[in-house]
């Protein structure tokens, strides 16, 4: 039996958490292994090195991700489905940091991680099918959603929304960006 009940699950949930309260970039191996009370070599019976850990937090974190925008996305289409979508990618980023930051890692090309990747961006087509784009407008329109939810939320999350003049209040912008978003989805350019 395994050390300390050391498993591949246990180790990476224990490495999300730990992405959480420190910082996905400053999970270690090293600082795993000590929250364990285990020297560091007892996880590389589970783990090859601190990337492969890395990843299995990311491919972790993108699953809880789908899930939670999956569970918001039910029933809905439309701007309905863009705000609970926008919401449950906030929501998720505000409450676990790490486990968010985590879901930018690049990740090694494996069955888990293109499942992991697939599933996340099937869920942002989901919502723009009520919007009618087609390939290539869809990818660019995934990418559209992709970084202005991630960019409003780094800025949210680093303070960068405090020093602006005249003063408004976080959320008020928020659904700013949304109805702009939707209008531009609605109203998606023809290609010429």
């Amino acid at each position: 039996m395994a050390r300390a009940g050391l498993n591949v699950a246990r180790l990476t949930e224990a490495a999300a958490d730990m992405a959480d309260e420190i910082g996905f970039e400053n999970v270690t191996v090293l600082a795993l292994a000590r929250s364990f009370g285990v020297k560091d070599a007892s996880l590389y019976s589970h783990i090859k090195n601190l990337r492969d850990l890395r990843q299995k937090v990311a491919v972790a974190s993108l699953s809880e991700l789908a899930d939670r925008v999956s569970d918001a996305l039910a029933g809905r289409a439309g701007k309905d489905a863009l705000v609970a979508f926008a919401g449950a990618y906030r929501d998720y980023a505000r409450e676990h940091p790490g486990r968010y930051r985590s879901t930018q890692f690049e990740l090694d090309v494996d069955a888990e991680a293109l499942t992991a990747g697939r599933r996340h961006s099937a869920m942002s087509r989901a919502i723009l099918r009520a919007y009618g784009l087609t390939e290539p407008d869809e990818t660019d329109a995934v990418r559209l959603l992709g970084s202005t939810f991630h960019g409003f939320i780094a800025l949210e999350a680093s303070g960068g929304f405090g020093h602006s003049s005249p003063p408004r209040e976080t959320e008020e912008s928020w659904v700013r960006v949304l109805d702009v978003l939707h209008h531009a989805l609605t109203n998606w350019p023809g290609t010429s």
